[in-house]
């Protein structure tokens, strides 16, 4: 009797440290954000803070690692010899561009056509002036997803909320029946449906306005979107694209990678307020004295002199 005892308190003992350590892993994984149910509405529960841990903001196709965005001829003329142009010279390795084995499947090429393949490369070259992002416009969809900065996602039944930390921006997936937009938009109109354990979203009422990343990469107003988000774990979603823009692309194409759970405790989406950011960058040249102008470091002094295009050319470069 004594033995069948203490063999049942050894078994208890077991059984308690097993649960134990389950209930510890689980405090674990959660511990960055508030205990969350594992479904909603008998689909995976999606609600939490996210982020991607790639380079397809600075490219998505594979790329090898670049001095600098913005770059000039060096000493020889070849591309690998490129240096980095003087706007971002004094930004040392911070201002390089990291490689990237890329985001986009299959071929891995973006299928452009002809006229909108100069287009790319114009806007590759003229970065400062055209990147959306250094104006602190609206991301759009997808590049939203992958911008070095975290988004929350807020589930309920019938509607999926997303806030991103870039420009405080957000947007509304839609699991009912709604009506479009009276305008086509920065983010789009999301329209949502599950199949299965995949959200599957139609994107759909862009404006022409956005790019896909730092490259040049862009579309034009007539983009759609089919994202597909699928749970790989309860941290990990697998987000692909389908991007279809006929008066840009020559078919569709696709991007895939993963987002990752941010853990770390008390995490949450603090602001990013660039607007007020780069108000010197947008309206410094229309200022009677000039604000910003000279910059001398121990190893070069910086001279900007402000510009304004003439005409139209300048209402012209806030709509690029």
């Amino acid at each position: 009797m004594r033995h069948r005892f203490s063999g049942s308190m050894i078994t208890a003992a077991i059984v308690a440290a097993a649960v134990s350590a389950v209930i510890s892993v689980s405090v674990t994984r959660t511990s960055g954000q508030a205990v969350r149910p594992a479904r909603v509405g008998g689909k995976p529960n999606f609600s939490g803070i996210w982020q991607a841990n790639n380079e397809a903001n600075w490219d998505l196709q594979a790329h090898a690692a670049l001095p600098g965005a913005v770059t000039q001829p060096g000493i020889y003329p070849y591309d690998y010899a490129r240096v980095p142009a003087a706007p971002v010279l004094a930004l040392g390795a911070a201002g390089a561009v990291p490689g990237s084995l890329g985001v986009v499947l299959g071929d891995g090429q973006i299928p452009y056509k002809p006229e909108a393949l100069l287009i790319k490369k114009e806007n590759a070259e003229h970065w400062i002036d055209r990147d959306p992002e250094l104006k602190c416009y609206l991301p759009g969809i997808p590049r939203a997803m992958y911008m070095p900065y975290p988004f929350e996602i807020t589930q309920s039944t019938n509607k999926i909320h997303i806030a991103y930390e870039f420009s405080n921006t957000a947007r509304t997936i839609h699991l009912d029946k709604v009506e479009g937009p009276p305008d086509d938009m920065w983010m789009g109109h999301s329209v949502g449906r599950w199949e299965g354990d995949t959200l599957v979203v139609d994107v759909t009422n862009f404006n022409d306005r956005s790019w896909f990343d730092r490259a040049g990469n862009f579309h034009s107003d007539a983009l759609h979107l089919v994202e597909r988000y699928t749970p790989m774990s309860s941290d990990i979603i697998r987000y692909e694209v389908t991007i279809e823009d006929p008066k840009v692309f020559t078919r569709p194409w696709r991007i895939a990678m993963p987002l990752y759970r941010r853990v770390e405790p008390n995490m949450q989406l603090l602001d990013f307020r660039c607007n007020e950011f780069v108000e010197e960058f947008m309206y410094g040249g229309l200022r009677k004295q000039q604000l910003v102008k000279h910059w001398e470091g121990e190893t070069m002094a910086i001279d900007i002199t402000r510009k304004v295009p003439p005409g139209d050319r300048f209402y012209q470069w806030y709509g690029k």
